[in-house]
């Protein structure tokens, strides 16, 4: 089994006036994905939601400045790192992966064995 990494990509903007019915049913999703993630033969290791860009800092070099590096639309909002047989099963699984105002990226993980 090899890793790979499910970032989700999302607009900031779709979650900002969420209301408690749609932050439930994005609960519901990603819940539901952790058992999709077993279903479907491959292992869960990890994952985190992130804080909004606003609360990032970033570092280039010796400088540091309040706020991601890039404005984009769409920014890094959460990941999950899975191990799966091959590429294309994690693939099938980041399908499965909510995100509503979004999508993912699927990349694997350096192998230094």
């Amino acid at each position: 089994m090899s890793e790979y990494l499910i970032l989700i990509y999302e607009d900031e903007k779709g979650y900002a006036d969420a209301d408690e019915k749609l932050m439930n049913e994005v609960m519901e999703a990603h819940n539901r994905f952790a058992e999709q993630v077993v279903e479907h033969g491959a292992t869960l290791v990890g994952g985190n939601g992130l804080q909004p860009t606003a609360t990032a800092t970033s570092v280039r070099g010796d400088v540091v400045t309040d706020g991601p590096f890039a404005e984009t639309k769409e920014s890094l909002g959460g990941y999950y790192l899975i191990e799966a047989a091959d590429l294309d099963k994690a693939l099938e699984i980041a399908k499965l992966c909510p995100a509503q105002f979004g999508g993912v990226e699927v990349r694997p993980v350096m192998d230094y064995s």
